[in-house]
């Protein structure tokens, strides 16, 4: 049994081991859970497409599927939401893995479909995340990302105060986050961002300019508060954030 899982999750991840605390009733229970999830990704069959190892929880959800493209062993938790309602639609690379409850939606309107959404190889982001895609959102290779990543690419217009807010239309930038990025639990990125490979990014900042790489960023609204990083750097700098 073990042979047979550390081979499945190679797979996917090759440098994976399994912690030698694991007993035989773990190993059990999560070879059953996985196959579970890949039976549900054959259900893309039949709409004619290669689930090609997609490992699904219960409730996931394929809107506009024909505009989404995913590479080897998607992995979705329970009750996501994919939708390729876009100009470019909805691409994920290989061993994408989306945390439970989370929204992955390019658009909402059929008025203005926006443009898409493209996530790199190699891309885990945790539960309850809400990426858009109206203004373009693009995530680079190998990042990792905590619970409740949000991500905005859009903007509403309001200069004019005679006119309802939501009559003014919208303007739209885009979000680009470079690739071996580790962004915490709770962080918000707003239209016009870019941030460079290589940054980390602490817990509960909200980020509403753009950094360059290797760049450590925390605060509400976020600035830099390191570069240049080791790993021990990084944890001190991100314990100390203030938050004005």
């Amino acid at each position: 049994m073990k042979s047979l899982l550390l081979y499945m999750v190679r797979k996917r991840n090759p440098h994976f081991i399994i912690d030698p605390s694991v007993d035989g009733r773990i190993l059990v229970g999560f070879f059953l859970t996985n196959i579970f999830r890949m039976t549900r990704g054959l259900k893309l069959l039949v709409r004619g497409r290669n689930p090609r190892g997609m490992m699904l929880g219960s409730g996931v959800t394929f809107l506009y599927s024909h505009r989404i493209k995913w590479g080897r062993f998607l992995k979705a938790g329970k009750h996501v939401t994919f939708s390729g309602l876009g100009k470019h639609g909805l691409v994920l690379g290989d061993n994408v893995s989306i945390g439970d409850f989370s929204s992955v939606i390019v658009s909402t309107t059929l008025q203005d479909t926006g443009h898409g959404i493209t996530i790199g190889n190699n891309v885990g982001i945790g539960e309850f995340a809400y990426l858009g895609g109206a203004g373009g959102l693009t995530i680079g290779d190998d990042c990792i990302i905590g619970q409740y990543l949000s991500c905005h690419p859009e903007n509403h217009n309001y200069a004019d105060p005679d006119l309802l807010i939501r009559h003014q239309g919208v303007n739209r930038k885009g979000i680009k986050i470079g690739c071996n990025c580790w962004i915490g639990s709770k962080v918000t990125i707003l239209d016009g961002v870019s941030i460079g490979d290589g940054c980390v990014i602490a817990a509960g900042a909200v980020v509403t300019k753009s950094f360059p790489e290797n760049t450590v960023i925390g605060g509400v609204p976020a600035r830099e508060i390191g570069s240049g990083r080791t790993q021990k750097e990084v944890l001190k700098q991100i314990k100390t954030i203030p938050v004005s």
